[in-house]
């Protein structure tokens, strides 16, 4: 309860404080990109229930001949590059925090259609609110395998408090900084999860 009630207060003064921000940079993604601004998808929060998460565009809608979606590679413009450099791209989440979606603090909200991949014990990543930063985040963020990043959510399920959340905070904005860890080698995004080594082997 306490947690949440910190997610409310702190929230509400963001949007009221970086307002300006958020405006500006909303008038820049629709200059450069295009509208809509924002870019809204499905994700599972806490028990799996499903909710829209919020973020700032970074790509645009390129398609090929047959109209499918270029590659992200080719969609991903160097705006969009400097957004997620700055984590910019993550501020729309500061409503979803407020509504009661997300926490600032807790795994991050992955694509609905990875539900059925999870093994049990990665499952229990969905046991508390999903956060716009986490344990997994100032630990590689994309540059770690999935194997990796889903040990660390459930480590930060198993071990969360307001204490781990302080910290992960201050290292959030350090990494923010630096830019570690925004994307592996050779991608510009985080790879597909088809499911884990583990649940693969029971099949």
């Amino acid at each position: 309860m306490l947690k949440r009630l910190l997610d409310i207060i702190i929230s509400f003064s963001m949007i009221v404080c970086l307002s300006p921000v958020l405006i500006v940079t909303w008038l820049l993604v629709r200059f450069k990109l295009g509208g809509p601004a924002l870019f809204t998808q499905p994700r599972p929060g806490i028990n799996e229930k499903v909710f829209y998460v919020y973020k700032f565009r970074t790509m645009t809608d390129q398609k090929d001949e047959y109209g499918e979606l270029l590659p992200d590679a080719i969609r991903l413009t160097s705006f969009g590059k400097l957004l997620r450099k700055l984590s910019l791209d993550e501020l729309p989440q500061l409503w979803n925090v407020l509504k009661g979606d997300m926490s600032f603090v807790g795994p991050r909200p992955l694509l609905v259609e990875y539900l059925p991949l999870y093994n049990e014990r990665q499952s229990c990543r969905h046991d508390v609110r999903p956060g716009i930063t986490g344990w997994a985040q100032v630990n590689g963020r994309n540059a770690i395998s999935w194997e990796q990043k889903f040990e660390y959510d459930v480590w930060y399920v198993k071990n969360q408090s307001l204490w781990l959340d302080l910290k992960i905070l201050l290292l959030t904005v350090k990494k923010v900084f630096v830019s570690e860890g925004i994307s592996q080698d050779g991608h510009v995004t985080m790879p597909i999860f088809k499911g884990s080594v583990e649940k693969d082997e029971r099949k």
